[in-house]
């Protein structure tokens, strides 16, 4: 790193580097570990014998029970992982805010919202395959495009609200300029609201949620005591930038057709290698820890790195947009350098790290691309 932007802090952008490292190998350790995990709930048999108890003469309640032992499973022995990583580590770094008591309850709400999630969402996937074993994947795929808008409606007024608090920003001179940048893209906000965040993590973000009238915006309350208000004007136009290129209906589709085409795959491997794949439920519960793995290696080698690329280049454009809409642009130059360096965000990563891991582009590109960036050429 002979060469960096002036507007960045070498030695933090040095500790960046190793932040950013360590942070990978923690999440290889963690992929290697769940791995491990369901190879051992399949091959100890038991999958097999949570997947064939008789409870009820209901295979609801054996689902149910599955699915949370399944759970509970992969959290205790992902614990001392996820303690380290998630806890120890960002502490040392100097991140974490949190007691061991607080990480703690943080883990609990974790588990118990993602069960209920799990449960929703592999009750309607075992449905579909118990109803339609021929045409599954198309459904299914079908189904996830529905659950996707549901989340993205429902995330910002009924799951964020059970980790953080949410308060209308008090700040009207704040709130009136961020007004002004969304109705230039014909939007409007259910509220302006910061975030506790500061409670949990030095890091700071602000993001736009939800659709129609749960959309809001939300600004961590570390990241409003760190930044001038025109720096949070640029991040927000940042944010509206994907409404108006539409970028969630976007990734909506995308995902959809993604999905569907992880799911034709899966069906033609499973029903290739165990014939007894959707024969019935209890053998489609028997086998979805081999199910899990499969998914996520189809997932992650082949559309990891195209769904990393599309990413990056509707963050690109979502960067134009903010560029032509904001009075300065050297305003949203000190908010991504700010941002960076206080996050410890690596502006410059090996061209591999950026193909397998970057859903944005790194900060020096971004930098680059708005010195270029030139709003008096640009059409009206």
């Amino acid at each position: 790193m002979d060469k960096i932007h002036p507007l960045l802090d070498k030695e933090r952008q040095l500790k960046a580097k190793r932040y950013e490292k360590e942070k990978r190998l923690l999440g290889l350790a963690g992929t290697v570990l769940a791995l491990v995990i369901l190879l051992a709930v399949y091959y100890s048999g038991l999958s097999a014998w949570l997947a064939n108890l008789n409870l009820g003469n209901s295979i609801i309640w054996t689902f149910l029970v599955y699915v949370a032992s399944f759970q509970t499973i992969l959290v205790i022995f992902g614990f001392p992982l996820s303690f380290y990583s998630s806890y120890i580590h960002e502490h040392q770094w100097n991140f974490s805010n949190q007691t061991i008591k607080s990480w703690i309850w943080e883990q609990v709400k974790s588990f118990f919202v993602g069960l209920i999630i799990m449960f929703l969402i592999l009750g309607l996937l075992f449905w579909i395959m118990a109803l339609y074993p021929q045409k599954w994947w198309l459904i299914a795929g079908l189904a996830m495009a529905l659950v996707s808008v549901i989340f993205a409606t429902l995330v910002p007024v009924v799951i964020l609200p059970i980790f953080n608090k949410y308060m209308p920003i008090q700040n009207k001179e704040l709130t009136d300029a961020l007004g002004k940048i969304l109705s230039k893209a014909g939007l409007k906000s259910g509220g302006f609201f910061k975030e506790d965040t500061s409670r949990q993590t030095k890091k700071e973000n602000a993001f736009l949620a939800g659709l129609g009238k749960t959309r809001r915006v939300v600004l961590a309350d570390n990241l409003m005591k760190h930044m001038s208000a025109p720096e949070i004007e640029s991040i927000i136009a940042h944010e509206v930038g994907h409404f108006k290129y539409r970028h969630i209906w976007k990734n909506i589709t995308i995902g959809t057709l993604q999905q569907m085409v992880i799911f034709y795959i899966l069906n033609v491997e499973m029903k290739l290698i165990f014939p007894q794949f959707l024969s019935s439920t209890v053998w489609n519960l028997t086998l979805f820890p081999l199910f899990v793995i499969l998914m996520a290696t189809i997932s992650g080698f082949l559309f990891g790195p195209i769904s990393h690329f599309l990413s990056r280049c509707f963050e690109r454009q979502a960067d134009h947009y903010a560029l032509k809409v904001i009075e300065d642009k050297k305003v949203f130059m000190t908010a991504l350098t700010g941002l960076a360096d206080r996050n410890l965000s690596n502006a410059y990563p090996e061209w591999w790290v950026k193909l397998l891991y970057y859903s944005h582009p790194p900060v020096g590109e971004r930098l680059r691309k708005a010195e270029e960036f030139d709003k008096k050429a640009m059409p009206d």
